[in-house]
């Protein structure tokens, strides 16, 4: 937060409202770049993005590409704080997609993006351990078993808030351990800059499990899964805004919407993301 900033109410909309509200500069985009000058140099959007978007992003890319002809897609990934940091301290990004609404919400809050924040996706998590599952983890309460090697993110990492929330439900089901919660917390042996490192540590044996988005451990053919039970998982929603100091932002307003509207879900379908709520 800068000095002397008032904090406005954090505003999320819901999917169609955020749409409509970036229709009509986003339909300017089409017409710019239906109307690109043959051999004009392309526009490059920089688009930040949450390192569980990897996979996707990059199918994303072509796809979006085939739209929007006059337009490349450069992406930046890395856990959704520290890229907000980034784009706090200055980073050039035309366009924010964070595994969360908290993130965007703030730098639409602090003056550094264009509200509102549009959800455009969601995910589930899960338990990943390596190939084999050494440890022998069949059941989320073994991860409170003394010994159990765990990996988790950073504290500020999205996935970090997702798996405290879920292991909070996951304490209060039947037939797990008074002090449930605690104990796994014992058991994280380091945490990683983001839910791709965490994820790359269990698929290296150099830790027994970990908790991932479910995108994330389809992702890798080097891990199994460990089901957590519906009722105590854990939905995240994604969200993404424009840049105030994009240097493209009508381009990157018409990319926000694409990412919202059928045509980005269905690119995001296939590697496991769910549409947004109310969908």
């Amino acid at each position: 937060m800068r000095p002397g900033q008032v904090v406005r109410p954090r505003q999320v909309l819901r999917p169609a409202r955020a749409v409509s509200a970036i229709l009509a500069i986003a339909l300017t985009a089409s017409a710019a770049c239906g109307s690109r000058a043959a051999g004009q140099a392309p526009t490059e959007l920089i688009v930040f993005a949450a390192a569980s978007l990897r996979d996707a992003f990059t199918a994303t890319a072509a796809e979006y590409r085939a739209t929007a002809p006059g337009v490349i897609l450069t992406f930046s990934f890395d856990a959704s704080s520290a890229l907000r940091t980034q784009i706090e301290l200055g980073a050039p990004a035309d366009a924010f997609a964070s595994a969360d609404t908290v993130n965007p919400q703030a730098l639409v809050d602090g003056g550094y993006a264009v509200g509102p924040v549009a959800p455009f996706a969601r995910n589930l998590l899960t338990i990943v351990v390596p190939l084999g599952n050494p440890a022998a983890i069949r059941d989320p309460r073994e991860l409170a078993r003394p010994g159990v090697r765990i990996v988790g993110a950073g504290e500020a990492v999205p996935i970090s808030r997702y798996v405290d929330a879920c292991l909070e439900r996951l304490a209060l089901l039947p037939g797990f351990p008074a002090g449930y919660a605690a104990a796994v917390e014992r058991n994280v042996v380091s945490r990683e800059d983001n839910v791709r490192a965490a994820l790359t540590k269990v698929e290296l044996g150099e830790a027994d499990a970990a908790i991932v988005y479910v995108t994330d451990a389809r992702s890798s053919h080097n891990v199994e899964t460990v089901a957590i039970p519906a009722s105590a998982n854990v939905e995240a929603t994604y969200g993404a805004v424009t840049a105030r100091g994009s240097r493209h932002p009508v381009e990157a307003a018409a990319f926000v919407m694409w990412l919202t509207g059928p045509r980005g879900r269905a690119v995001l379908a296939p590697f496991g993301f769910l549409g947004p709520a109310g969908e």
